[in-house]
């Protein structure tokens, strides 16, 4: 059984996520109605993934007779300033939820909790990716900022859907 610190923690990070889940697709709706639907296919694709990391999150628990409680979130930011403002939000947001990822790590450590930390390793490695993912992506938005089709291209060409991990933890309900 999981510690218990590292139990109320991720059942804070199951907020976590969904919350990343809603600003994700916030961000795909603002660039829908920009009529930009490369930009807006990759956020709603990223908010996918995100309620997916709370799902997998879920199913851990689940799985280890640990009780699950779904918090409550915040609406996200719906309006923006220009095309370059929701990837800068990603970037923070990436940056914030990959403190959020060590603080559990960390916790699972302290507690001797090996089985948590263990599951906690596929959390590590997405994180790099997701940082790097948006990094990228804010230096091409910034950069061609008064040209979507160059943007549009870019994530068209970048950003097109990867095979699935084989091995990321299971999602509760797949």
């Amino acid at each position: 059984m999981p510690a218990a610190r590292f139990v109320d923690q991720l059942n804070v990070q199951i907020g976590n996520e969904l919350s990343a889940h809603n600003q994700y697709l916030s961000c795909a709706v603002y660039y829908d109605a920009l009529t930009m639907p490369q930009m807006a296919a990759f956020f709603y694709s990223q908010a996918l993934e995100e309620r997916g990391h709370a799902l997998m999150m879920v199913q851990y628990l689940v799985d280890t007779d640990t009780d699950v409680v779904i918090p409550g979130v915040e609406a996200p930011q719906s309006s923006f300033a220009d095309v370059v403002e929701p990837v800068q939000l990603a970037l923070d947001q990436e940056k914030r939820v990959t403190e959020q990822i060590n603080t559990l790590l960390r916790i699972a450590r302290e507690e001797s909790d090996f089985a948590s930390e263990q599951f906690m390793q596929w959390f590590i490695k997405e994180q790099v990716e997701e940082v790097a993912t948006m990094t990228d992506l804010l230096a091409v938005v910034t950069r061609n900022a008064d040209d979507v089709e160059d943007i549009e291209e870019y994530v068209l060409r970048e950003q097109s859907a990867g095979d699935t991990d084989p091995t990321a933890p299971k999602q509760a309900g797949a």
